[in-house]
């Protein structure tokens, strides 16, 4: 049986040498702030890195499944007009895949979409068009 100023000892070595695995390699206070470097030339927008066009805006939507039940909800931040459909892949291969028909979404404008399966949801997505 260990003492419990070993087990103490120990506890303490795998917690340091934990917090020490999982530090930054650089040093946390910095001498002066420098200046942020030019960006590369071939640096691409954020929308582009992802596979969106550049002026392309979509509505956010956050789909949630639980169960046979899938649910988007959908806020439009944007100036323009959003079309949303909500896209069911079911688990079952006797189970039809299911689709929502699709909602406008307006500026500032938030919508809901439900969807289901028989016995569960294998991926749930939501597509979107511009009006």
């Amino acid at each position: 049986m260990r003492s419990p100023l070993r087990r103490t000892a120990a506890l303490l070595f795998s917690a340091t040498a934990l917090a020490g695995s999982t530090a930054p390699a650089f040093p946390v206070a910095a001498a002066a702030p420098t200046a942020a470097p030019a960006a590369a030339p071939t640096a691409l927008p954020a929308a582009a890195r992802v596979g969106v066009r550049a002026g392309a805006r979509h509505a956010e939507c956050r789909t949630r499944v639980h169960g046979s039940h899938a649910t988007a909800h959908c806020f439009n931040g944007n100036a323009t007009t959003d079309h949303v459909q909500l896209h069911v892949e079911c688990v079952r291969w006797w189970d039809p895949d299911m689709d929502t028909a699709r909602a406008a979404v307006g500026p500032a404008g938030h919508v809901s979409l439900t969807q289901r399966c028989w016995l569960g949801i294998r991926h749930a997505w939501v597509t979107h068009r511009a009006a």
